[in-house]
């Protein structure tokens, strides 16, 4: 049992899940602004083609209502299923949208420290041969022999 509860402890504080549980509230706060451009924006630019209630209104009325024997309405509402729909494909391309916002901004900040990286490294490689041109070269033994061999000789023909 003393197992199982460290073992919870360790699933509990790993990242992945405080992670996830911040998306959750995220999500559910997006989802509530997203809910409100479709329902308080969109929706009534749309009803304007559909007419004044939207699809609300949109049924199939299988038995009409009876007050009198108490009975309710039955009836298939496929205009709010429509309106799920609406809902889904909006949402999905907002959704789109801000994704692929962030991926091209992603990678326009990838291009950009790339770019810098690329720059450090010509820099640095400017700078080392720069480095190696001003080092004095030290002689060889074998250009010392042969300097030496030169004074020698001229020596010698003297």
């Amino acid at each position: 049992m003393k197992k199982f509860f460290g073992d919870f402890k360790k699933f509990i504080t790993k990242g992945n899940v405080l992670d996830l549980a911040v998306a959750v509230i995220i999500g559910g706060a997006f989802g509530k602004i997203i809910g409100s451009l479709v329902k308080d924006v969109l929706m009534p630019v749309i009803s304007l083609l559909v007419g004044e209630q939207g699809f609300d209104n949109y049924k199939y009325v299988i038995s009409a209502a009876d007050p009198i024997a108490g009975t309710a309405e039955n009836a298939i509402y496929y205009g709010l299923f429509i309106q799920n729909v609406i809902d889904f494909l909006i949402i999905a391309l907002v959704v789109f949208l801000i994704v692929r916002i962030f991926s091209k901004m992603s990678e326009l900040a990838q291009a950009k420290l790339h770019a810098a990286e690329l720059a450090q490294k010509a820099a640095e490689e400017q700078a080392k041969a720069e480095a190696e041109a001003k080092k004095v070269k030290d002689p060889t033994v074998e250009e010392l022999l042969s300097d030496i061999k030169k004074i020698l000789e001229k020596q010698l023909k003297s």
